[in-house]
Parts: C-alpha cells; structure tokens; sequence
C-alpha cells in the first residue's frame, strides 16, 4: 500500500514532515543492492525506505524509512535506529526521517532512547509513531486521503459504529480510487479488517446500496473469473466432466471471495488474492506454504502486505 500510495502515506503517517510533499516531488523506493554492502542480512527484514527528490533543488533530498509492527512487543527502537544510521551511510545523508507505524496498540512502547553517561548524552534517536488503534476513526470518515480510507478499520472505534466505519471506508476508497484493478486489489484490506458480522452485513447492504450494489458487482466478476478459471482447469481432465467440475470449481471459489466472514479459510484466500493481484501468479511453494500456515501468521502475512514491496519481504518476518 506504501508503495503503491507513497504520497498519501506520508500525509496520513508524517503530516508535520510530508507537507509540501506535492507531486513535483519524485519519490523512489530505495534499491537493496544500494544499501547491501553497509548492511547486515537482518536489516533487510525491514522496510524498503522511501527517497524524496526536489527536481528544482529548492530542497535537498529526503529519506522516509517507513517501518511496519503488526506486533509492538517484536519492535526493536535499538535495531531501527541502528538501522536508520547504517542507510544514512549508505545514501550519503543524514536527511532520514524514520516513522514506525503500529497495527495493534501495545503498553510502554519506547518513543526514544539516548545513550551517554552521568556526565553527557553522546546519542539521541527518535521516531514518528503511527499507532493506528490510537486513532479516532470516527473523525476520519469523510478523509480526501486514499490510504486514511483504506486504514480506518484498524483505527479506534465503538462496536455499534461497526457498520458506519467499514461504509464510509468502503464510500471513500470508491471515490478517491477509479482505477478498477486496485480498487480490486485492497478493497479486501477493508474487509478483513472491518470482519462485519451476518448482521452488520445485512445493514450494510440496506445502508449503504450503492456501494453494496458496486461491490456486488465486483463479487459476481470474480465468481466469473473463478468459473473461467475452474473451467479451464476442467478442460485440462477432459471435456464434458472438466467442464461441469470446473464451473463448479469456479463458482465456488468465487462465492468464497465474495463472503465476509472472518475465519481462517477466508483469511488463506484472500490473501492469496492479495498477492498475486500485487506480485503475480503464485507458485506451489507458495500456495502450499499459504495452505500450512497458522491463523496467527496469515493474519502477520496479511499486515505485512501494507507495506512489502516483494513477495518475499511479505514472508520474511514471522
């Protein structure tokens, strides 16, 4: 999503420090081969860190280095300053500003930390946090910002105003966004995060149709396109039986797209979705190590999509 959205991440994330952000500003994910040689194998369990370049020169270049906790207490503020030291190194800068944002809230997470003795402070580091459950979503309803729109189920909010978060979320993405294939691609983030009952998905429906009749449509889409799939699949066992195996191969796999239910068997399909609509079609490998995996690690693999920019960067921290 950061990379996809980078601009409006830094809004919504750093707002003090992405203003006058616009879009003469280049911005580029930092390449791994440039940062290797000054750093260590673990470091590149982080996130891509993200260059801001002025064309006119009227300011000097920026580094965000956007780091992702779905889990405060792995967080480590000594290895992200460690590793905030060692990419001003390697791009020849000390113009890095790192913001860590935090899927779920978590107790005595360190803000800072100074090193020296009685005598002298030698180091100081410090960090933008982002904790989304912190957040009001409530105030966020009618955001002009893609990616506020997109998180405001992880925000803070009553149980009764379920439904009125998961709608105006789904209302604002459909605004903001017209281009149909990432509409297709993180609508499903608001889903498995907002996890509307039956209940609240019916008053869903009569709250908000148009929405409701639009994302039905994109549901009946994906069950035509799991029925093409199931079909082709069918052909390949012979004629007749394939074809009525794969209609009903596909229909049910885009029935099952199409629910929104939270457990874990839609949580494994989904994701699946979410990757290869981001990184391509998957290989076995990697629909078998999806089918194996822990309700607790497709839900770390489904936060991670935020902001991995590879398939493997959504895998490397369990």
């Amino acid at each position: 999503m950061i990379v996809q959205y980078p601009r409006q991440a830094l809004q919504f994330f750093a707002p003090a420090e992405a203003e006058g952000i616009d879009r003469r500003v280049k911005i580029t994910p930092v390449r791994q081969e440039q940062l290797k040689p000054h750093l260590t194998d673990s470091f590149f369990e982080l996130d891509v860190p993200l260059l801001l370049e002025w064309p006119d020169g009227r300011r000097e270049a920026l580094i965000f280095i956007v780091e992702h906790e779905s889990d405060p207490g792995r967080f480590s503020i000594t290895r992200l300053a460690s590793y905030c030291l060692a990419v001003a190194e390697a791009m020849g800068t000390t113009r890095v500003i790192p913001v860590v944002i935090f899927m779920r809230d978590g107790r005595n997470i360190p803000r800072s930390i100074t090193l020296g003795s009685d005598r002298k402070d030698y180091l100081h580091f410090e960090y933008i946090p982002c904790v989304l459950p912190q957040l009001q979503a409530m105030a966020h309803l009618t955001t002009d910002n893609v990616v506020t729109a997109l998180l405001l189920p992880l925000m803070h909010y009553a149980r009764e105003h379920r439904v009125t978060v998961y709608g105006e979320a789904v209302r604002s993405f459909f605004r903001l966004e017209r281009n149909a294939n990432r509409r297709r691609k993180y609508i499903d983030f608001i889903d498995i995060y907002a996890d509307l009952d039956e209940d609240e998905q019916r008053e869903y429906a009569e709250r908000y149709t148009e929405e409701g009749a639009h994302m039905a449509g994109m549901r009946e889409r994906f069950e035509q396109l799991g029925e093409q799939r199931g079909i082709q699949k069918g052909l390949l066992k012979g004629l007749e039986e394939g074809r009525r195996e794969g209609r009903m191969e596909g229909r049910e796999e885009g029935r099952e797209e199409g629910i929104q239910l939270g457990e874990e068997r839609r949580l494994r399909q989904m994701l699946a979705k979410l990757l290869s609509g981001r990184f391509g079609p998957l290989d076995a490998a990697t629909e078998a190590r999806l089918q194996n995996a822990s309700l607790e690690t497709l839900d770390h693999w489904s936060d991670r999509i935020l902001t991995a920019s590879t398939l493997d960067e959504v895998f490397r921290l369990q």
